[in-house]
């Protein structure tokens, strides 16, 4: 990136030379919870990581991961192209990620790189009021991530955007109170939000109603009844099918759509986490407005 320091972090332990914009932005988000003694240190390097991601904005608004305005089609009729993954577009579940972060330093609509990313979301919403989700899957992941990055960074949960989004969340849910979908849902988008309830997805949805507003409703009622008699007696939340020898993770990360998916074992745990305690805080909220 020209006339800008490196400031990002990577993804594994092995990637140190290709940061991404995403796990910046999610490390940024963690820094600023934390009380660090080294503060000025600390402000120092989280500034130089924001100017870097602002750099990596694309001209549409939106964010890619790994490269800036890398969207030229050509790219993908390479015939070394590996599984067709020569691109890396702008996606919506990243900017929302990086609106979240900009907010919790200040950020605001005020900014013409913050609304510029705005408007390359509401551009980008299906006619359903779901969002596609580049890196989980899929639309769940995609709107959940939406929806937390346009409520830190002020938009009305009054905007038709993002009422519509939250009805196709409870739209979708499950008969048994949780929610679920497929990889499937990349080959035909008519399966979007369907599948088995699981404790990641289940949890994006109810993040995502959450951030729009909605605390009060039967979906988030029986959203978090789910979550709560699903878990575990050691603590955790099972995220798998099938039975014995048979039994196999049900994967909800994404790698490369229609090319291959990935099981994060923590995913089942820690976003039960943040969907419980981010309900328990807005009742925490609603509570004292009395």
């Amino acid at each position: 990136m020209r006339k800008c320091d490196p400031g990002g972090w990577y993804f594994e332990f092995n990637n140190e030379f290709y940061p991404d914009t995403d796990d910046t932005a999610q490390v940024l988000l963690a820094l600023s919870k934390v009380d660090n003694p080294r503060e000025h240190y600390q402000l120092r390097v989280a500034e130089r990581a924001i100017q870097w991601v602002l750099a990596m904005q694309c001209k549409s608004g939106g964010w890619g991961s790994f490269d800036k305005d890398n969207t030229k089609m050509i790219f993908e009729y390479i015939p070394f192209a590996d599984h067709n993954a020569m691109l890396d577009p702008p996606t919506v579940d990243i900017t929302g990620r990086i609106l979240e972060m900009l907010a919790s330093y200040g950020y605001s609509r005020a900014d013409k790189r913050v609304e510029k990313a705005v408007k390359f979301i509401f551009n980008e919403q299906e006619p359903d009021g779901s969002w596609f989700g580049r890196w989980g899957v899929n639309y769940l992941y995609g709107t959940y991530l939406v929806l937390r990055g346009l409520d830190a960074i002020g938009v009305d949960h009054l905007e038709p955007q993002v009422q519509q989004a939250a009805e196709w969340i409870r739209m979708v849910q499950n008969p048994d109170g949780g929610w679920g979908e497929t990889c499937g849902s990349y080959d035909d988008a008519n399966t979007r939000g369907i599948g088995p309830s699981t404790p990641s997805q289940t949890a994006w949805a109810l993040l995502g109603l959450l951030a729009a507003g909605d605390d009060r409703s039967d979906s988030i009622a029986k959203g978090i009844r789910w979550l709560l008699t699903r878990q575990q007696p050691n603590g955790n939340w099972e995220e798998s099918t099938g039975e014995g020898i048979r039994r196999q993770a049900l994967y909800t990360g994404t790698g490369f759509p229609r090319v291959f998916y990935l099981a994060y074992t923590i995913y089942r745990d820690y976003f039960p986490l943040l969907a419980l305690t981010s309900y328990k805080r807005a009742m925490e909220r609603a509570a004292s407005s009395f």
